[in-house]
């Protein structure tokens, strides 16, 4: 790959604070692109050229719309930094290159019904029980990305006193190494305090060349010798994770398509916007930065809106067929 790339690579992650997998989503990006120049100055690409790579070249690849929007915000965010900080260019050639239309989809949430399902599911006179009803209890009560759980060290559980009450929090580093914290519901608290204090725990090494330690563990790696199964080879890694969700799920009943940690953190997100949680406080709590993010879970709060229906629709103010049955219905419950 040209130097050029590499160069901007770096910029991103030492100037810009770009996480390392938006770094690494960057870098196949421009490999490609790097391909498509073939030996040809990136300087030198005009406006026509990119929308030539960025249209018609990536739709040969077949790439569908939805997945040529990183290549164009990875080729936009590179000619701004060859214009405005390199000032290799004059003129943005990329200045005009708009992500192409595709339709939204609403995410697939993990339903409540099952999410209490997925808690009852561990055994917790086990250790891996205790460790996974842990796991869920973090996910759901905290809506965590995955990579936000598993980098997690016993150091970033911290302790607060919350009206007179000690409370656990997470101080976590997510996507471009945004610190926040966040506060534990009491039911994670509790079951994460379970876990740390299990005795089978006290027994595993899992403490890092900082002093640290790992907070939740695997419990068996074939890859990793014996003697190296110590520290960070202890990491629960993301797959770890989706294959202990999906164990649990599918021994519970759930739909295999809600049993990934995305859909648990969806909920999340749902049940702040059903509970009427405002909307600057569901931003800090989900980790968003673009508002737009967090406006996707108000079109998943089905039981809001359908409260809102019922109470508000033109057929509750107006007598119809079923109103006297809808009415006996609803006095039976």
């Amino acid at each position: 790959m040209k130097r050029i790339f590499e160069d901007f690579l770096i910029y991103k992650s030492h100037n810009d604070g770009l996480a390392e997998r938006s770094i690494k989503s960057y870098h196949d990006v421009l490999e490609k692109y790097d391909e498509w120049l073939s030996e040809r100055d990136p300087v030198d690409i005009s406006n026509d050229e990119l929308l030539l790579f960025t249209g018609p070249y990536l739709h040969k690849q077949g790439l569908k719309p939805i997945s040529r929007r990183p290549y164009i915000a990875c080729i936009r965010e590179f000619y701004a930094w060859l214009t405005n900080i390199k000032c290799y260019i004059s003129e943005n050639p990329a200045d005009n290159i708009k992500y192409p239309r595709s339709g939204q989809r609403l995410p697939q949430i993990l339903t409540l019904e099952n999410a209490e399902k997925l808690m009852w599911q561990p055994d917790l006179s086990t250790f891996s029980g205790l460790r996974d009803s842990a796991l869920f209890a973090v996910m759901l009560g905290c809506g965590l990305r995955v990579t936000g759980i598993v980098s997690l060290n016993e150091s970033n559980v911290i302790t607060q006193v919350i009206e007179n009450e000690p409370r656990l929090a997470l101080r976590t580093l997510e996507k471009g190494d945004k610190e926040r914290i966040l506060p534990m519901p009491k039911e994670a608290d509790l079951l994460l305090r379970i876990y740390l204090e299990a005795p089978e725990l006290q027994q595993i090494d899992r403490t890092l060349p900082s002093g640290d330690s790992v907070l939740f563990i695997s419990l068996g790696n074939k890859k990793c010798p014996a003697h190296e199964y110590h520290g960070e080879n202890r990491r629960l890694t993301a797959r770890g994770v989706y294959q202990i969700m999906k164990k649990h799920g599918l021994a519970a009943g759930i739909p295999s398509i809600q049993l990934h940690p995305h859909a648990a953190r969806h909920l999340y997100g749902t049940e702040l916007a059903e509970s009427d949680v405002n909307e600057p406080v569901r931003l800090q709590l989900m980790g968003h930065s673009d508002p737009r993010s967090t406006q996707i879970y108000t079109h998943l709060a089905t039981r809001k809106l359908t409260k809102d229906v019922d109470r508000s629709n033109p057929l509750t103010k107006i007598k119809t067929p079923v109103s006297e049955l809808i009415g006996k219905l609803e006095r039976k419950r």
